[in-house]
């Protein structure tokens, strides 16, 4: 099975509600983020994903590892998605959909009312209310 290579980070604001974003002709929202160019480190992945789809800016010393997951991906059929997952500390602008993004929300940890990217299910969401407890 084809397995994709991500970088994903996680946005939480005063509220503690996670950025959720959904690409353009699909119905899962998942975490800002995207593939890494030959060469890029996943810092400049992120950077780079997070000025093309949100119009902001994140900078070296705003990222913490979260984790490396590996589930289904959520618009591949047959294909899983490794993802390398980073806390996003602080970003330099106000998020808003761009690029290849028609929707981006704040949702709470627990919120169970939208449909989501596996990786957010079953593997980010989990680790998230660990780390916050």
């Amino acid at each position: 099975m084809p397995t994709l290579h991500v970088i994903a980070g996680c946005l939480l604001d005063q509220k503690q509600r996670l950025l959720v974003v959904r690409k353009r002709g699909t119905r899962h929202f998942m975490l800002p983020g995207g593939k890494p160019k030959h060469g890029e480190t996943p810092l400049i992945t992120l950077a780079r994903e997070c000025q093309e789809e949100l119009g902001t800016s994140i900078g070296e010393g705003e990222l913490a590892m979260l984790g490396r997951f590996r589930t289904r991906a959520a618009n591949e059929p047959d294909t899983h998605v490794d993802a390398d997952v980073f806390m996003i500390e602080e970003m330099a602008g106000t998020p808003q959909a761009c690029g290849e993004l028609e929707e981006i929300c704040w949702m709470a940890l627990d919120d169970e009312t939208r449909p989501l990217a596996p990786l957010l299910i079953d593997e980010v969401l989990p680790a998230l209310r660990q780390r916050l407890a």
